[in-house]
């Protein structure tokens, strides 16, 4: 009689409850609504209370400020690259297609992961990456297309458009500057209609690039 070797167990890994990820998607939602208003050193209480759970559920989820942190800027960074993807799909106007974006991306508060970024942020990771050049990617392909057809004046490039997006939707947490986001869009309008093509200046300097950005990043 022959026997053969025990296969190895094959460890499972358990799949998250369903009202567990629903808890973590609130957490970071209101994480984000929180940075925005407070800037990224809120308080995890008003962050837990704002999300509708106890502090221990946003502890097991977040043990500490970064780990919230880093998953907030993933969930920004990847809601905002599904707004470029999106407006490239569905419209058929390049420059339609751009000003929908911008108007999305400010929407999304994308102008919040500024101070996110800064000190001990760790920007070396796998996922941060992925979802870095998954945006990137999709702003450039709207910006090209644009460009393209001639619609978008020639001397910008994406990084001047990051840097404009996260300079009119940058949040300014403990100022006494109240109820500035109803201007948003109307200054964002303003700054769509400077890229469009033909241009009416000359721009001083060189268009950004995104490895301009990254070189200038704290």
């Amino acid at each position: 009689m022959t026997t053969t070797a025990a296969e190895p167990r094959v460890r499972r890994i358990p799949r998250p409850r369903a009202d567990a990820l629903r808890n973590r998607e609130r957490i970071v939602h209101a994480a984000r609504e929180m940075f925005v208003e407070f800037g990224p050193e809120a308080a995890f209480d008003e962050i837990a209370r704002r999300a509708g759970i106890g502090n221990a559920t946003l502890y097991r989820h977040f043990p500490d400020r970064h780990s919230l942190v880093n998953d907030v800027v993933l969930s920004v960074m990847a809601r905002t690259a599904e707004q470029a993807e999106r407006a490239a799909i569905e419209e058929d106007d390049p420059f339609a297609a751009l000003r929908r974006f911008v108007h999305a991306a400010a929407d999304e508060r994308i102008g919040a992961l500024c101070p996110m970024l800064s000190g001990t942020f760790d920007r070396d990771r796998p996922e941060l990456d992925a979802q870095r050049e998954r945006l990137e990617g999709a702003v450039e392909g709207l910006m090209e297309r644009a460009r393209r057809t001639g619609q978008l004046r020639a001397d910008v490039a994406v990084g001047d458009l990051m840097v404009a997006l996260s300079q009119l939707t940058r949040p300014l947490p403990g100022t006494g500057c109240v109820d500035m986001d109803r201007f948003t869009h109307r200054h964002l309008q303003l700054f769509l209609d400077g890229l469009a093509a033909p241009a009416r200046s000359v721009l001083p300097g060189k268009a950004a690039t995104l490895e301009d950005l990254r070189r200038a990043a704290p």
